[in-house]
């Protein structure tokens, strides 16, 4: 069950997403504020996963909220303001609703928030990510390496290709960091899974993974230095 909230100082506007939180039996609502002044105090009062927030309110706008909170819950914009998209994003929120939100839209972003959700509480060695309308189940040690696109990832595993939508960033987050390094802004591999590293670019099977100018010397340090055997003595 994910607990959310829905911030909006228009009452017709919280009423209409909480109907559809209504229609949703994953869903649970714990309440609705006015303002993110308000959210402050219901966060620590209620453990929240899912905040569905809108820009221009006031008091505080909902821009200034995900700048001003570490590291806040899944966060749904609600909003008649597309301007404010990129922000949006860079402040890595889960999805972008504009007003009027239609059912079907609102729809696709809960299944979104549900699928990242599931694997924030993932067990540790597996997680399951939606591929179309199946569940896949990805054990983290037949993982190769992950390639980020706009809004979704391809995770690339001993078995075969998947495709499911998630931020590379999300993925990431959810890798053990011992086991799993970023090497370019698109890309985090496996680094038991590494094969060879020539120039800027990794193998790993019959792939070559590119490596940036900006992650080289940690791959090299985390993935090389420690193992490097660069002496060779004789008794």
């Amino acid at each position: 069950m994910i607990n959310c909230v829905i911030i909006d100082d228009e009452p017709l506007a919280r009423e209409g997403i909480a109907s559809y939180v209504k229609e949703v039996d994953f869903l649970h609502l714990v309440g609705t504020c006015e303002n993110p002044v308000e959210l402050i105090k219901l966060l620590d009062q209620h453990q929240v996963d899912l905040i569905f927030l809108d820009i221009q309110m006031p008091k505080m706008s909902g821009i200034d909220f995900l700048k001003i909170t570490k590291d806040p819950p899944m966060v749904i914009i609600t909003t008649a303001f597309p301007s404010y998209a990129l922000e949006g994003f860079q402040l890595n929120v889960l999805d972008y609703l504009l007003k009027p939100v239609t059912f079907d839209r609102f729809l696709k972003s809960v299944n979104k928030a549900k699928d990242y959700h599931h694997l924030l509480t993932k067990p540790s060695d597996y997680c399951f990510i939606k591929c179309g309308s199946k569940y896949e189940k990805i054990q983290f040690d037949d993982i190769l390496y992950v390639e980020g696109m706009q809004n979704y990832v391809n995770i690339y595993t001993t078995k075969g290709k998947y495709v499911t939508l998630l931020y590379l960033k999300n993925m990431e987050e959810n890798l053990d960091n011992k086991s799993f390094i970023r090497v370019h802004k698109s890309y985090v591999v496996s680094i038991n899974k590494i094969e060879g590293i020539e120039g800027n670019e990794i193998f790993i099977q019959s792939y070559r993974i590119p490596i940036s100018r900006n992650y080289r010397e940690q791959v090299i340090q985390q993935v090389v230095s420690n193992k490097l055997w660069d002496k060779i003595k004789f008794s």
